[in-house]
């Protein structure tokens, strides 16, 4: 499945790339606003819960999850529900994203949001600046290193926050190395799309003292949250159970206020 993405992400960089130079991209995000502090938004006291609610529209294991997908409404009911930062989907094949969702999600609400996308060529990191994001994803499945590297310093470079993912041990390690302060735990292998919350509960414990442990996928209520608080996680990336809920506002109330 992460071949597949990747694949056809690499066709989508090429069009991007014949339609809109990067001497143009990297203009516009030299000229784009100060972005939000998506990192301090994911501070807090001990024991606080922090939430980064997830727009999206389709997932590959789930189908459509939203078939309305208002994204302005959904910003703000996020916002009302006392989410603390937004994440974007902007990847077209899989997930049903639109690069333009950023901007639109930014506008609605006074929340910083991030690009969750399958990033792998600085040209996307610009273009996420230019596009109104606040912090970019970099998934060390979908990287080699140096690019990894390269990646977070550019986005460093630019002001943008970033959250380097890992499902498995080696990955943990190269996410720590590239000194990003998020460090992203996803309970989904993206491999074979299976889910499991011990995959949270193993790793939390490499994520050194200082940094941000991140939660992503398979969190359905308090319980869950309440399960991986204990290896002190307090930052969760919550999207299905969100999307897939009548009253997004009220499930949110319920994953805070029930933690």
């Amino acid at each position: 499945m992460l071949d597949r993405i990747l694949s056809r992400r690499r066709q989508r960089l090429e069009d991007a790339q014949a339609r809109r130079p990067l001497d143009e991209v990297r203009s516009a995000a030299r000229d784009a606003p100060p972005p939000r502090d998506f990192t301090g938004a994911l501070a807090g006291a001990p024991g606080d819960v922090r939430i980064i609610a997830e727009i999206k529209r389709r997932s590959p294991s789930r189908g459509v999850l939203r078939v309305d997908l208002d994204v302005p409404a959904l910003a703000r009911a996020y916002a009302a529900g006392g989410a603390d930062a937004l994440s974007v989907l902007t990847e077209e094949d899989h997930f049903d994203g639109r690069l333009q969702y950023l901007g639109v999600a930014k506008e609605a609400t006074a929340l910083p949001v991030l690009r969750k996308d399958f990033l792998t060529d600085p040209y996307e990191i610009y273009e996420a600046r230019a596009s109104g994001a606040d912090a970019v994803l970099l998934i060390v499945a979908a990287l080699a290193p140096e690019e990894l590297t390269d990646l977070a310093g550019l986005s460093a470079e630019l002001g943008l926050a970033v959250l380097v993912e890992a499902h498995n041990e080696a990955e943990i390690e190269l996410a720590v190395s590239s000194r990003a302060p998020l460090v992203g735990i996803n309970n989904r292998d993206l491999r074979t799309l299976e889910v499991s919350l011990e995959t949270s509960l193993r790793l939390a414990p490499l994520v050194p003292a200082g940094r941000t442990a991140v939660a992503e996928s398979g969190i359905h209520g308090p319980g869950d949250i309440r399960r991986l608080a204990r290896v002190a996680i307090h930052a969760f990336l919550v999207g299905e159970h969100l999307m897939l809920a009548p009253d997004v506002a009220a499930a949110l109330r319920s994953l805070k206020g029930g933690a």
